[in-house]
């Protein structure tokens, strides 16, 4: 009997679980538990951590999973290498669903950094309005320019401080280039920091960033173990021994 589990959190996760849920297999759903309020999914659903690799392998054991599915951002990479550790220990076949990777176009302003601290180091001197578009748990570092003017947009309202004051915009997307140009104008912002996460669904704000002619510090991704990966949904049904029926 085959058991996978979706290691989530995403929108492809979302559309993977919709349809392995139409295919009628057995699965669970984790969610990593940093949204207060997660998307309702159509299969059993946990949140929160599993305590390392360690508690990874040992809920794999003990909820008889057959096949895990690292459908996780391109940036939780503490989870995408525990999960690598975990199977190696279970013997169990993983598969990554990642996203392709945003490549600069000739129009494009982007100054490629390594991770957040080199982000940091990356921006002016002189005072900005700077959107940081990197999630609540990377912010910390840009305490050290506190003469910029940040914006920040989170799926919940911070529940602690932040390290340095900020215009927070409560909001969960999609967003739209229309959205993501109004915002950035009525802001005024000069200056994007973004991880490069790929896919459709958080590119609008790239595609406006280059119609208004701002610079981008763009962080990229970090080094994983070598995995199984593939780009699609269907990809993944295909290696669970199924066909998707996307759109349907």
């Amino acid at each position: 009997m085959m058991r996978a589990l979706i290691l989530g959190g995403t929108a492809d996760a979302s559309l993977l679980a919709a349809e392995i849920a139409r295919a009628g297999l057995d699965a669970v759903y984790s969610y990593g538990g940093r949204t207060r309020a997660p998307a309702n999914q159509p299969l059993p659903t946990r949140i929160g951590g599993f305590g390392g690799v360690s508690g990874l392998a040992d809920y794999i054991r003990r909820e008889a999973i057959t096949h895990v599915i690292d459908a996780t951002h391109p940036f939780a990479a503490e989870m995408s290498r525990n999960a690598v550790a975990a199977c190696m220990e279970t013997d169990t076949p993983l598969i990554a669903l990642e996203r392709v990777p945003w490549t600069g176009m000739s129009d494009d302003n982007w100054i490629e950094v390594a991770d957040v601290n080199t982000a940091v180091a990356a921006l002016p001197e002189a005072t900005a309005n700077v959107f940081l578009a990197i999630g609540r748990q990377h912010i910390a570092p840009f305490a050290g320019k506190p003469q910029h003017a940040y914006t920040l947009r989170f799926v919940d309202p911070p529940e602690t401080s932040l390290p340095f004051a900020a215009d927070v915009i409560v909001s969960r997307g999609p967003f739209t280039l229309h959205s993501e140009l109004e915002m950035m104008r009525t802001r005024e912002i000069a200056w994007i920091v973004a991880r490069n996460s790929g896919g459709d669904g958080a590119r609008a704000k790239i595609d406006a960033a280059r119609m208004l002619g701002l610079p981008v510090v763009m962080i990229s991704r970090p080094e994983l173990p070598g995995r199984p990966r593939v780009e699609s949904v269907a990809e993944v049904m295909q290696w669970l021994g199924h066909s998707a029926r996307l759109g349907a």
